[in-house]
């Protein structure tokens, strides 16, 4: 669609898309900085007005001129200054803004557009150990490649949970890298025996399968740490050899004091983003639990286990205001730990906002994004965040960039059903319900679904879904009452809560 995409200094903005690069390098820029650039790049060189900007930017929406403010510093801060050392967007005392570059639209844009960054998808390792145990050491090794490589600014990474799905398949790499729409593949193999370590790592060109640089690699444990660094570095030096040494120190994580800590940690991962049963979440918790135990100060075991916390009070498991206190508690230490990994604040960001801190919670996942441009997860429960505060088209804008980050997530549901909760705080009842269907058909035992199919239903005035859905909802969270949904409910808006409540109500709760 022609005057949808623009090129202005290194950048390009495509409209359509929702999407801000940098040569080739993705922006974090959030829904409504997208609407405002694009009004600016439209009528480039003339002065909007704030009430024209407010207008580009929240139509239909009355919201106050701080939030215009604070929207265009978001936007100077992202954007740095234009070649000239000059800001992008200028004030203009009393009146507005005007935006100092002029735009070249999409029917010219073509020869401008910047090579793709280089994309790759990194795989679980195999486990070729004796003991089938051990998995959790290949997959922990691939699980920090990625959180490694999720740092660099100028490489586009797969999400863990797409490219986990290949676990145990034997796939040509040049489907893989068709399905997850990456360049390279990294994958390998991991054999333990007593305290040694055999490791062999390839990395492969989706394009024609070929083989851009292999190593093995035998070592005792005490260097594992080491070597994960080791390959990143590898991997790095055989995409973007002129990039290694200004990146290298950035990637670099600080590695926990016990390789035991980092095993249990290994070990709960796989039972920590389920939003499944309680079992599952009791077990994640006492592996974290231990890992605790002998590195208390250990960043990822707090952040895991704040998150783990936090869940249980939004899925009411636990109706404790003293466990929201304790989870963002270890979450702040792990920041303090480590404010670089972008799991701590990824972490702080959904306590807040199952605290309904709706200002506190986007502030912490927008820093982890910008730590981490490809972390999927972040943009899936920062739209959460802005539908829950009654924004509900700057969260479907999240949801849909976590959705081409990661495009064979097992998490889908739970982008169906955060899908759903913006349909239902924008008023379309009858479409949040399809969406909670959809999220409740993928798995069955996620209970906040359940409790907005059954909201929506009732607003929908499908009584007989309704109620069958909080037959299911009541099945998953026995103490589920209207008085529960005032108190712990994460919609922070009274009047989005009175008509999630009135929809529970005509579904037959009480």
């Amino acid at each position: 669609m022609v005057g949808s995409r623009y090129a202005f200094g290194s950048f390009v903005l495509d409209a359509n898309a929702g999407t801000l690069v940098r040569r080739g390098v993705p922006i974090p820029v959030g829904y409504r900085g997208l609407l405002l650039l694009e009004a600016f790049l439209k009528r480039p060189g003339e002065v909007l007005t704030k009430s024209e900007l407010m207008d580009a930017g929240w139509p239909g929406i009355a919201v106050e001129e701080g939030n215009l403010t604070v929207q265009i510093a978001s936007l100077r801060k992202l954007l740095g200054p234009s070649a000239e050392g000059l800001d992008w967007i200028t004030t203009v005392p009393r009146v507005g803004y005007r935006f100092t570059a002029s735009g070249t639209a999409a029917a010219t844009l073509e020869s401008l557009l910047p090579e793709a960054p280089p994309s790759i998808g990194v795989l679980p390792f195999s486990n070729l150990s004796e003991d089938a145990d051990q998995a959790f050491f290949a997959e922990g090794l691939a699980e920090d490649i990625i959180v490694r490589l999720s740092r660099l600014r100028w490489l586009f990474v797969s999400a863990r949970n797409s490219s986990f799905t290949y676990r145990d398949k034997a796939l040509d790499v040049k489907q893989i890298g068709r399905e997850l729409d990456v360049r390279y593949v990294l994958d390998g193999s991991v054999r333990r025996s007593g305290q040694r370590l055999r490791i062999s790592a390839t990395l492969s060109d989706t394009s024609g399968g070929r083989q851009v640089w292999a190593e093995r690699y035998d070592l005792g444990l005490a260097d594992f740490f080491a070597l994960q660094d080791q390959i990143a570095e590898s991997v790095i030096a055989a995409l973007e050899p002129r990039l290694l040494a200004a990146e290298h120190q950035r990637f670099i994580s600080r590695s926990p004091d016990s390789l035991d800590a980092w095993g249990f940690v290994a070990k709960a991962m796989p039972y920590v983003w389920t939003w499944g049963s309680a079992e599952e979440m009791a077990t994640a918790e006492a592996l974290l639990e231990q890992a605790i135990a002998i590195d208390p100060d250990y960043p990822r075991a707090n952040s895991l286990m704040a998150w783990i916390h936090a869940a249980r009070v939004q899925l009411g498991w636990t109706d404790a205001r003293e466990m929201l206190v304790e989870a963002l508690a270890m979450a702040q230490r792990a920041i303090q730990r480590d404010a670089e990994d972008p799991w701590t604040h990824f972490a702080a960001g959904y306590v807040h906002m199952v605290s309904r801190g709706f200002d506190q919670a986007v502030a912490e996942l927008s820093e982890a994004i910008a730590l981490n441009p490809s972390f999927a997860f972040a943009h899936m429960i920062l739209g959460s965040t802005y539908g829950y505060g009654g924004y509900p088209e700057d969260g479907l804008h999240h949801l849909d960039v976590a959705a081409r980050l990661s495009p064979r997530d097992f998490t889908q549901s739970a982008n169906l059903a955060t899908c759903g909760l913006c349909r239902f705080i924008g008023g379309q009842f009858a479409e949040a319900a399809d969406y909670e269907r959809r999220a409740v058909e993928l798995r069955p035992n996620f209970g906040t679904a359940w409790r907005t199919y059954a909201a929506a239903a009732g607003m929908a005035g499908d009584r007989t879904t309704a109620a069958r859905a909080l037959e299911e909802a009541k099945r998953l969270h026995p103490s589920l009452s209207v008085e529960w949904v005032e108190q712990y409910h994460p919609i922070v808006r009274a009047p989005d809560r009175a008509v999630y409540i009135e929809g529970l109500r005509i579904a037959g709760l009480k």
